[in-house]
C-alpha cells in the first residue's frame, strides 16, 4: 500500500475519495430510512381514516349484510385490502375455541378495540403468510365487539415504490461521486502545488540558491507558510552573506597584522637593521600589531559566546557612577594628548545589578570609538535616571555616522570607512559586543549621529530598587 500515501496529493485524493463514498452510503441509508419512515407513517393514516370512514356505516347491533356489501364493494375499487369480520371465533381468541385456531386479533389487541381504540400491525402475519402494513378498526355496540373492519396493504407494494427512490438516488449518487471526484481532484492540485513549488524551492536552497521566491497570492495557511519560506530564505541569504563578509574581514583583520610581524621580523632577523633606535622602533610596530591580533581574537571569542547564548553574567549590585569614574581613569592622559576636554555628570545613588566587568567592557569599547573618531571639541558622559532605568549618554564631538549607516552600525566589522585605514581602523566589532552585553542585562543601546557634528551612544540600564 505504500504506492498509494507515498505523496501528499494521493493521500489527499483517497481521503477525498474516501469522504464522498462515505457521505454517499450514510446519505443513502439515511434517507432511505426515513424516505420509508415517512411513507410507512403516511400510509398508516390514511388507512386509520379510511377505515373509520367505513366505520360510520356501522349503526350498531349485529353486522348487516348492506354494511357488508358495502364494504365488500368498496374493497373492489380500492388498492388497499379490506374486509369485515363478525365471527366470533376471530374475535374472541380465547375459550370455549379450539387453542390452536389462528385469530385475526390477539388477547392484547381485543382489549384495546373493547376500548374503542383502533390497532396498527406492521410486521409479519401468520394468517396471511406475508409481511403487511394493517389497521383493526372496532365496531363497537355498548362496550360489545359485534365485529372489526381489517383492512391492510402487502408491504411489497410499498417497498416496489421506494425501489424506484433507489434507483432515482442510485443515478444521483452517480454523478454526484464523477462530480465530486472531477472537483476534488481539482482541489488536490490546487492545494498541493504550492506545496510542491515550496518543495523544489527548498532543495534549490539546500544546494546554495537562496534567491528562490515564491510566488503565492493566498492568504490562507499555505500562503502564509510560503511567506515564512521566502522570509526563511531572504533570511539565509543575508546570513550567507554577512558570513562571507565576516571571513572576508577576519581574513583582511589578522593578514595585514601577521604581514607587519612577519615582514618586521624578518628583518630583524636578517640583520637588515642596524641602529638601536630602528630596531626598537621595529620591536614596537610588532608588539603593536601582536595586540591588535589579540584584541581581534579575544572580540571573536566574545561574539562567539555571545551569540551561542553560552555567556554568563556574574551579576552583583554596582554603584554605576564609580564603574564610569574608574573606567574613564585610563583616558584621560589619550584625551589629553589628542587635545580634548573630557566632561561628566554622573547621579552618585544609582545602583544596577550588572556584571562589573562586562559593564566595563561597554564603557570602554564606546569611548575607543569615540577616540578614535574625534580630533578636536570634547567628549561628555552623562549619567541619570528616568522612571525605573538609569540612561548613560556617552557624547563627543567627532565626525559623525551618515544617516544611512545608523540602522546598520552595529552589525560586527561593519565600517563606514570602507578603507580600512590604521589610524581610524579598529576590529569593527566593539559595538556589536557593547549592544549583545547590554541586552543580557535587560537595557538597550541607541545610536544618535549627525555627520561633522558627533555622536552619541545612549545606554538604557534597570535601576536595581533596594529596599
Amino acid at each position: 500500500m505504500r504506492f498509494l500515501t507515498n505523496s501528499l496529493a494521493k493521500k489527499m485524493w483517497l481521503t477525498v475519495t474516501a469522504a464522498i463514498l462515505i457521505t454517499i452510503l450514510y446519505s443513502y441509508f439515511l434517507s432511505y430510512l426515513f424516505y420509508e419512515k415517512i411513507y410507512v407513517e403516511n400510509v398508516e393514516e390514511s388507512l386509520l381514516a379510511e377505515g373509520e370512514r367505513l366505520a360510520l356505516e356501522y349503526q350498531g347491533g349485529p353486522l348487516a349484510d348492506d354494511l357488508r356489501e358495502k364494504i365488500d364493494w368498496y374493497n373492489s375499487k380500492s388498492e388497499t385490502e379490506i374486509f369485515i369480520v363478525s365471527n366470533p371465533r376471530e374475535l374472541s381468541a380465547c375459550l370455549p375455541f379450539e387453542i390452536d385456531y389462528q385469530t385475526l386479533i390477539g388477547k392484547e389487541e381485543r382489549e384495546e378495540l373493547l376500548k374503542g381504540n383502533a390497532v396498527q400491525k406492521l410486521g409479519y402475519e401468520e394468517r396471511f403468510d406475508r409481511k403487511i402494513m394493517g389497521v383493526i378498526i372496532p365496531l363497537l355496540d355498548e362496550n360489545r365487539l359485534q365485529g372489526i373492519i381489517y383492512l391492510y396493504l402487502p408491504l411489497a407494494k410499498i417497498s416496489e415504490i421506494t425501489q424506484g427512490f433507489a434507483y432515482l438516488w442510485f443515478i444521483a449518487a452517480m454523478i454526484f461521486t464523477v462530480v465530486s471526484i472531477v472537483l476534488g481532484t481539482m482541489l488536490v492540485k490546487k492545494l498541493t502545488k504550492p506545496l510542491l513549488d515550496m518543495k523544489d524551492a527548498a532543495e534549490h536552497v539546500s544546494q546554495g540558491h537562496y534567491d528562490v521566491h515564491l510566488a503565492i497570492d493566498s492568504k490562507d495557511e499555505i500562503g502564509q507558510l510560503a511567506h515564512a519560506f521566502n522570509h526563511m530564505s531572504s533570511s539565509i541569504q543575508k546570513e550567507d552573506e554577512r558570513k562571507r563578509d565576516f571571513l572576508a574581514n577576519v581574513s583582511h583583520e589578522l593578514r595585514t597584522p601577521i604581514s607587519y610581524v612577519k615582514g618586521y621580523s624578518d628583518a630583524l632577523m636578517s640583520d637588515m637593521v642596524q641602529s638601536d633606535e630602528e630596531r626598537n622602533n621595529y620591536l614596537r610596530l610588532i608588539h603593536r600589531e601582536a595586540g591588535r591580533m589579540e584584541r581581534l581574537v579575544g572580540d571573536l571569542l566574545d561574539l562567539s559566546k555571545l551569540e551561542s547564548n553560552e555567556y554568563k553574567l556574574e551579576k552583583m549590585p554596582l554603584p554605576l557612577a564609580q564603574l564610569i569614574e574608574d573606567a574613564l581613569e585610563k583616558y584621560k592622559p589619550f584625551i589629553q594628548e589628542k587635545g580634548l576636554e573630557l566632561h561628566y555628570d554622573l547621579d552618585p545613588d544609582i545602583i544596577i545589578n550588572g556584571d562589573e566587568g562586562r559593564i566595563e567592557q561597554v564603557i570602554q569599547n564606546i569611548m575607543d570609538n569615540s577616540l578614535r573618531y574625534t580630533e578636536k571639541g570634547e567628549i561628555s558622559i552623562r549619567l541619570y535616571q528616568i522612571k525605573e532605568k538609569c540612561w548613560i549618554d556617552i557624547e563627543d564631538t567627532g565626525i559623525g555616522i551618515p544617516e544611512e549607516h545608523l540602522n546598520n552600525i552595529k552589525q560586527r566589522f561593519y565600517r563606514v570607512n570602507k578603507g580600512r585605514t590604521r589610524s581610524d581602523g579598529g576590529t569593527g566589532l566593539g559595538l556589536a559586543i557593547s549592544e549583545k552585553l547590554v541586552k543580557l542585562h535587560q537595557g538597550e543601546l541607541i545610536v544618535l549621529s549627525e555627520v561633522n557634528k558627533g555622536t552619541t551612544v545612549r545606554i538604557m540600564l534597570p535601576v536595581l530598587e533596594m529596599d
